[in-house]
């Protein structure tokens, strides 16, 4: 069993290539849920829906998350009727989020309404929260604190981050077979996906980093940092905010208490020897991930190293 833990559409492109190389079977995904939100009254789960969509083959690539074909409809006559907008909802996905919700106020819990999609979608990994209770990612910025998706999608992330809190983490519990599936893992992926609120609020689940400490199986984390800048999105900035180092040696150094393996890009070269004084390994190569191809080659070299 290879368990990986991902968030956001850089986790997703390599959860997929992961698919590709490994029976289904032996893959077991831990998604970030302290992105999640309510939007219109309904539970939305971005990094599980995206790892869900991206596996049943109806993500949509050009953007790497909501569905193919995706029409908007309801969020159109929802502007109409002076309702806020700014979170793109397509009217598949909002079929996603209306089963959802009514699945967990007939009291399922937030695993058991993923593993039902899924099942219908033919998916063969299984598919986690990290946890079942909610913890909330919240950023202060000059405007006050607000979620990490309006910080990140309704304000397009310009402004400086002035706090970063995970509110209500101190009081979940990692989703049913978390801690059983680390602990008797072949080996653990950390997917290139952010290390302040992404991969962080996984990790801040008590319980999880203990269990990865403990854990026999290797573990190697792909870093969502090449040349001090990530792929996509505000990890720098969340990075800074938390005195974290922005660059491979820095996400290596998150997570240093754990990690056996850092697989980094080749133009970061320079920081092997210096990961290593960490007593962590290092390994550069190629890790955009741009076609199906990039995908499968970066997990078949992960496996390998596993």
């Amino acid at each position: 069993m290879i368990v990986v833990l991902t968030g956001g559409t850089g986790g997703a492109k390599l959860v997929e290539g992961l698919y590709l190389e490994l029976d289904p079977n032996d893959l077991l995904v831990i998604c970030n849920t302290a992105d999640d939100l309510e939007v219109h009254g309904l539970y939305v789960a971005p990094d599980l829906d995206t790892v869900v969509y991206t596996l049943a083959g109806i993500v949509d690539r050009a953007k790497g998350w909501g569905i193919q074909s995706e029409t908007f409809t309801t969020l159109q006559r929802l502007g109409q009727l002076g309702e806020e907008t700014w979170f793109r909802l397509g009217d598949q996905d909002l079929a996603t989020h209306l089963v959802r919700n009514r699945l967990l106020n007939q009291g399922q819990t937030l695993a058991q309404v993923t593993a039902r999609f899924t099942k219908m979608l033919g998916i063969g990994a299984q598919i986690l929260p990290m946890s079942n209770d909610r913890v909330e990612t919240r950023v202060k910025t000059h405007k006050g604190e607000i979620s990490f998706q309006e910080y990140f999608v309704r304000d397009g992330w310009g402004d400086s981050v002035e706090g970063l809190a995970l509110v209500g983490v101190e009081r979940s519990r990692p989703a049913p077979g978390i801690l059983e599936a680390i602990g008797n893992a072949n080996g653990v992926i950390l997917c290139p996906s952010n290390p302040a609120t992404s991969i962080g609020p996984i990790l801040a689940v008590p319980g999880i980093r203990e269990a990865l400490r403990e854990v026999q199986a290797p573990i190697v984390a792909v870093s969502p940092i090449v040349q001090q800048r990530p792929f996509s999105g505000p990890a720098h900035k969340l990075m800074a905010h938390l005195g974290m180092e922005v660059s491979s040696f820095g996400v290596a150094h998150a997570y240093r208490d754990f990690l056996d393996l850092m697989v980094i890009a080749k133009e970061d070269s320079e920081l092997i020897e210096r990961i290593g004084t960490l007593g962590i390994q290092a390994r550069a190569t190629l890790i955009g991930m741009e076609k199906t191809e990039d995908k499968k080659r970066l997990a078949q070299e992960l496996l390998t190293l596993l």
